[in-house]
């Protein structure tokens, strides 16, 4: 049985005298009764995926929509000019997030951490930190183990999906798992990585899912860069000391509170939001 509390895995490092991802990867070979060096296989071809996926990004392909494709490459020129106002990494995040949306939306081959719609928020993060700083391969497969043992706590509490609790269930989920992950990456103990889950699922919370005519594209794609700079943000925060006032467990009992709370129309019904702008339905017209 998975973990049903970010408690209950600490429990477990403490009882064994393991670090948090461990606890994570035995807990999966456990109840999948198989032998952690083929959970280890396993777990290392999906970081590969991600590689893979964000290598193989085209930016002259759009989306049959039309509504999106370029914008990770537009941002990858604007880094080429030299003047971000966020500073060249932060960039490279923002890059690596548009193009891993925009991959999904081009029908491209990508890994859903947890979703598709939120498949830019962990790379971006993880990978973009391992070819900046030549991480070892091993501590990044190790910070993959993080984001899916807080993914799956998330998802036994809460939820995962934008039709059940919005996208504070998607990108938001997708901001706390990177948030953990590269905290485990800097080094950070494992109070720290429920820290940064915490602070990131706490800023985005709320938010609503509202994709213009039912397509995982706007405000989606580039709503994964807003997940990967939260999570960055709140990562940081965890390693300098900072702390999450309210547990990390109850901060996710209290987004499905709030998705439970939300309003149909803001579920993934291309009805509410921005889904249910003027502009918003002139271009499911033309697209339908």
């Amino acid at each position: 049985m998975s973990y049903q509390s970010m408690e209950e895995a600490y429990a477990r490092c403490e009882k064994d005298g393991i670090e948090f991802w461990k606890a994570v990867q035995l807990e999966d070979a456990e109840e999948r009764d198989i032998k952690t060096e083929d959970s280890w296989k396993q777990m290392k071809g999906m970081w590969q995926a991600m590689l893979d996926s964000i290598d193989t990004y085209d930016p002259s392909l759009m989306s049959r929509s039309g509504l999106v494709g370029k914008e990770g490459g537009k941002m990858e020129e604007y880094l080429k000019k030299g003047d971000t106002l966020c500073g060249d990494y932060m960039a490279k995040v923002m890059a690596n997030a548009l193009k891993m949306g925009c991959n999904n939306a081009c029908m491209k081959r990508i890994v859903a951490a947890p979703t598709a719609g939120a498949c830019g928020v962990l790379p971006a993060v993880l990978v973009t930190y391992y070819r900046e700083y030549e991480a070892p391969e091993e501590r990044m497969i190790e910070a993959m183990y993080v984001a899916a043992g807080v993914g799956q706590i998330i998802a036994n509490r809460a939820y995962l999906a934008g039709a059940s609790g919005g996208c504070q269930a998607e990108i938001g989920s997708g901001s706390g798992m990177a948030a953990a992950a590269i905290c485990h990456v800097k080094g950070g103990n494992k109070e720290q990585l429920g820290h940064a889950c915490a602070m990131a699922l706490k800023n985005l919370m709320g938010l609503v899912c509202d994709p213009v005519g039912g397509l995982v594209e706007v405000p989606c794609v580039k709503r994964n860069v807003g997940g990967a700079v939260n999570a960055m943000a709140a990562a940081d925060m965890a390693l300098a000391g900072i702390i999450s006032q309210i547990p990390v467990d109850q901060v996710i009992d209290a987004m499905k509170e709030v998705g439970d709370r939300m309003d149909v129309s803001l579920k993934e019904t291309g009805v509410g939001g921005v889904a249910g702008s003027v502009r918003a339905q002139e271009v499911v017209e033309k697209i339908f």
